[in-house]
């Protein structure tokens, strides 16, 4: 998907609307907890505040579901970009209307303008063409770096293209060029590691990840209904029922096309769903009524370890037990080690967004990883081959 990118527009004395993602996570004191998605905005804004541009950002924060909620205003981000770029950053109460379009017409080269919460606004995510019409009224170009919303028909992702020319910020260029690499020309054996709690949330991936992949390992809740649909007994785990018929044609549909379809020889069991639970390494096989799974075990790191000893492209979505519990993290955890040691050996390790993001990030891995992806949905997405409707309406290159 070869897209315009801001080095292909000159910002010099242009005001440039900026979609950003800056959908941090804040404590009960309004203070940032994680960064991660300003300091990752930091290259396209610096570069555009180098060559002469007048920058104004806009974003949502959390759910206010069209109503102004106080504890979602966008001035703890403010604070916090501003320490970043070592430069004030000036604020609107607002995303449009007088107060917003007064700022940015007095806005000048090197200065920066932080939008309120788009989500004030019903009209966001209904994509309204109105609100779309004044958001793009601010500026001269758009720019959108916000590769986590670009799944979604927005008025600030897509609807602001009818108005202003679009190119991508490098955040989403990045974002396109591991993804897509990875998926249209790997470095061969490909490996795909998908965890998660259900297969129905992965069914699309999972399809096209067979067609592409040498090798498909399975962790997570998910791998429950792949192990009921081979007539294994899995105790009180939880399964979909519903989707045991298309684990079975998945299985069936990688056996034909000579993929290696890897699911767990052994798994961590609790008696309970807690944190402080009893639990031990059982067999696949031997999970007793009254117990569930809720990690995979040594045996399948093993495995895992032994199918990605030759992997030179490796995307991992999703992880591979409760790893919000210690207890059941020891298999993402495992695994984030193997990819760490491949990653220095030269394989590209591409991890796909949303919970296996957060758990490298945790581990304090991402900056061994090759790419850590920004976008939870926009990357399942993505690897789905859905079009992103955020990158489908920026200019062709």
């Amino acid at each position: 998907m070869n897209k315009k990118t801001v080095r292909d527009i000159d910002v010099a004395g242009k005001r440039v609307l900026v979609r950003v993602d800056f959908n941090v996570p804040l404590d009960n004191s309004q203070h940032i907890t994680d960064d991660i998605r300003i300091v990752s905005a930091l290259p396209t804004i610096n570069y555009l505040l180098d060559n002469g541009a007048a920058v104004i950002l806009m974003s949502h924060l959390g759910r206010p579901k069209g109503q102004v909620v106080d504890t979602m205003r966008m001035a703890p981000v403010a604070a916090r970009l501003s320490d970043l770029l070592h430069r004030p950053v000036i604020t609107s109460s607002d995303s449009i209307g007088p107060e917003a379009e007064e700022k940015a017409q007095a806005l000048r080269p090197g200065q920066v303008l932080l939008l309120e919460n788009l989500r004030f606004h019903k009209e966001e995510e209904k994509n309204d063409p109105e609100f779309s019409r004044q958001l793009a009224s601010l500026g001269d170009f758009y720019v959108n770096d916000a590769f986590g919303t670009a799944h979604r028909a927005h008025a600030s992702t897509e609807g602001v293209t009818h108005y202003l020319p679009g190119v991508s910020g490098f955040l989403v260029e990045k974002e396109l060029n591991f993804l897509g690499s990875a998926l249209e020309n790997p470095r061969r054996p490909f490996a795909a590691i998908v965890g998660g709690a259900k297969v129905s949330d992965k069914i699309a991936v999972l399809e096209r990840l067979i067609t592409l992949a040498d090798s498909i390992l399975i962790g997570g809740g998910m791998a429950n209904t792949f192990l009921k649909a081979q007539g294994l007994e899995i105790g009180d785990s939880l399964f979909e029922e519903a989707k045991v018929d298309e684990a079975k044609a998945l299985i069936a549909q990688a056996e034909k096309l000579g993929k290696k379809f890897i699911l767990p020889p052994d798994v961590v069991i609790a008696d309970r769903f807690a944190a402080d639970a009893e639990h031990k390494v059982v067999a696949a096989q031997a999970v007793p009524q009254g117990w569930r799974i809720l990690d995979i075990g040594p045996a399948t790191v093993e495995t895992f370890r032994q199918a990605l000893a030759t992997s030179q492209t490796i995307v991992w979505n999703g992880t591979l037990g409760v790893a919000e519990m210690p207890a059941f993290a020891k298999g993402t955890n495992a695994v984030i080690e193997i990819l760490i040691e491949r990653a220095q050996q030269g394989a590209t390790t591409i991890i796909g967004g949303g919970d296996s993001a957060a758990a490298v990030e945790q581990a304090g891995a991402a900056s061994k990883m090759t790419h850590v992806s920004t976008g939870g949905g926009a990357s399942l997405e993505f690897l789905e081959g859905r079009v992103l409707p955020g990158v489908a309406a920026l200019q062709d290159a």
